[in-house]
């Protein structure tokens, strides 16, 4: 039996996770909370296997609260289940520690979906997802360089690929201006380059963008 914990601040959100994953016998939901600070009281006094997650919760976001989670409880599977674009959060959520990344406009049976891929314990994406990035790519340069951004890195390089400014990016990403121009630069420093387009032109020359 897989314990499932739901985490959403949507009610009716939670609702209709816990009656998709009903159509399981060998998945039982032990929980469902709307913000980030609750997830961390309810597995330390309950049994948890599995998390699906939004981004966006109060008081803590979804991916900080991931990667704590991930560090105290290394067993825990985690499947981010958001609103947020896909190709933006989706790589970043797995680095960061999740095994899958659902769209919430996804069909039903493909929560289902994902949560039995995490469970036999691989990496769940999107068909379009799976194909753009090919997660397992044995490419060594591309591998290499994609392990030497940082999180906060990828959104950044993600956002600017689709002609975001500065200013746009720091409100997407709940950050300063000054903070987005530092990514900028240590991006142009990984990357080898000195501006914009050829930054993005090196990110979708190694499928990071």
């Amino acid at each position: 039996m897989t314990n499932i914990l739901l985490v959403d601040s949507h009610p009716v959100v939670r609702e209709g996770l816990k009656q998709t994953l009903s159509k399981n016998k060998d998945y039982r939901v032990v929980g469902d909370i709307g913000s980030g600070v609750e997830i961390f009281e309810f597995i330390r006094k309950n049994n948890v296997d599995f998390i699906i997650s939004e981004i966006d919760l109060p008081e803590l976001n979804g991916i900080t609260a991931l990667r704590a989670i991930k560090k105290e409880h290394k067993s825990i599977k985690i499947l981010m289940f958001s609103h947020q674009p896909e190709d933006i959060y989706a790589i970043s959520t797995l680095k960061a520690g999740a095994s899958g990344y659902l769209s919430k406009s996804s069909q039903p049976d493909e929560i289902l979906k994902a949560t039995d891929t995490i469970v036999k314990g691989n990496v769940y994406l999107s068909e379009k997802m799976d194909k753009h990035y090919k997660y397992n790519d044995t490419s060594k340069s591309r591998t290499q360089l994609f392990k030497r951004l940082s999180t906060r890195e990828v959104e950044v390089l993600k956002l600017l690929s689709i002609g975001k400014k500065n200013k746009h990016i720091a409100s997407e990403l709940e950050i300063n201006e000054k903070t987005v121009s530092t990514y900028k630069a240590r991006l142009f420093k990984k990357l080898n380059v000195n501006n914009v387009i050829d930054l993005v032109h090196q990110a979708k020359h190694h499928d990071l963008a």
